[in-house]
């Protein structure tokens, strides 16, 4: 059959085929650079996905829009807006601010050690970085745009244009190749080298006194690991986050729970009612201020709070064994949990310029 005889539904098919055969064998061949991640010592591998491995190429373009204003819909604001470096990834204030000028009701958490976790964002919406890169740039409170905005304005761009393609190939212009280099950039901001990190290389155990501590960091960092602190039940070493579905607990912060909030708004189920995320303690010193809600402003106040021992509710974690009751801990037991916190404090980490605004 010639073409000029062919009816045009089967030319249109054609033409279909053809092009979605070129697309796929345009990014099926894009040479790139493998980049593993440099993991810290003690640390477990990593969980890559299949469907993303890190590259050089996929990090650069990451980076490059991670501080990119044109993801928002006025071009005033980028993920780094309400991550800061300086902070560990996260937000000084309380709450956001969007471009609308609202705010928001949920502290920015800290991006630090991501490629340990997963379920992200307070309540665990989503299940994947790549989903998680998605929404601020949706979202009518944050960044009030669209992708197919975003890329129209990236595409534009010739340096873009180098970027995406050396990353995926030609016709790379997609939210799904935008978030996965967007979520291979925020797996590399690994925090691994702190004072403790130094400390337990030295001995290889927790329990015995580092010799690089002081004496308050030795005797805080015993409490933090001690059943008379029970820090350590939901944050472990390495990460001193929660992996699985310790990752999400009610630690006693309010006595009435509203329906829904937490963890429960995902599930339905009410024995996730006011349950969040477990965040990572590394650098929690510059992650102020803390819990969901950003309540407390600063550490003493977090240490207070946990020697109250927390409000008794029908889900709370069993580890705040102390609700209701107290733990007592004397005032230099607080200052010593106090100490031993600071060492987790990474200043390489906070001031790393491969982690910085490459504009």
């Amino acid at each position: 059959m010639s073409l000029a005889k062919t009816p045009l539904y089967l030319l249109l098919a054609i033409g279909v085929l053809s092009c979605q055969q070129d697309r796929e064998e345009s990014t099926q061949y894009v040479v790139t650079t493998p980049a593993d991640l440099l993991v810290p010592p003690g640390f477990p591998p990593p969980e890559i996905p299949l469907d993303n491995p890190q590259t050089q190429e996929g990090i650069k373009l990451g980076r490059y829009l991670f501080y990119d204003k044109r993801l928002s819909d006025d071009n005033s604001q980028a993920c780094a807006s309400c991550h800061l470096q300086d902070y560990g990834f996260s937000d000084f204030n309380r709450f956001s601010t969007g471009i609308d000028g609202i705010e928001g009701d949920k502290n920015a958490m800290a991006i630090i050690n991501l490629a340990w976790q997963d379920f992200f964002f307070w309540d665990g919406r989503s299940e994947t970085m790549e989903e998680q890169a998605e929404e601020p740039v949706i979202n009518p409170i944050e960044m009030h745009t669209t992708w197919e905005k975003v890329l129209m304005k990236l595409e534009a761009d010739p340096e873009y244009q180098t970027l995406f393609t050396a990353a995926f190939g030609a016709n790379a212009f997609t939210t799904e190749n935008a978030t996965k280099a967007i979520s291979q950039f925020e797996r590399t901001l690994i925090s691994g080298n702190s004072k403790f990190d130094i400390g337990f290389a030295q001995t290889q155990d927790v329990l015995q006194p580092f010799p690089n501590f002081t004496l308050n960091e030795n005797r805080g960092k015993d409490l933090f690991f001690s059943e008379s602190g029970d820090c350590f039940h939901c944050h472990a070493n390495p990460t001193f986050g929660a992996f699985g579905e310790l990752q999400f607990s009610n630690n006693g912060l309010d006595s009435m729970l509203m329906p829904g909030s937490g963890r429960e708004g995902v599930t339905g189920n009410p024995a996730d009612r006011a349950k969040f995320k477990v965040t990572t303690l590394r650098n929690i010193e510059y992650t102020f201020p803390y819990m969901h809600d950003g309540r407390f402003q600063n550490l003493q106040q977090v240490i207070e709070f946990y020697n109250f021992g927390g409000h008794p509710s029908p889900t709370i974690d069993p580890n705040m064994k102390a609700a209701g009751t107290g733990r007592n801990w004397t005032q230099d037991q607080k200052n010593d949990l106090l100490a031993f916190l600071f060492t987790l404090s990474d200043i390489e980490f906070l001031t790393d310029t491969t982690f910085s605004d490459p504009f």
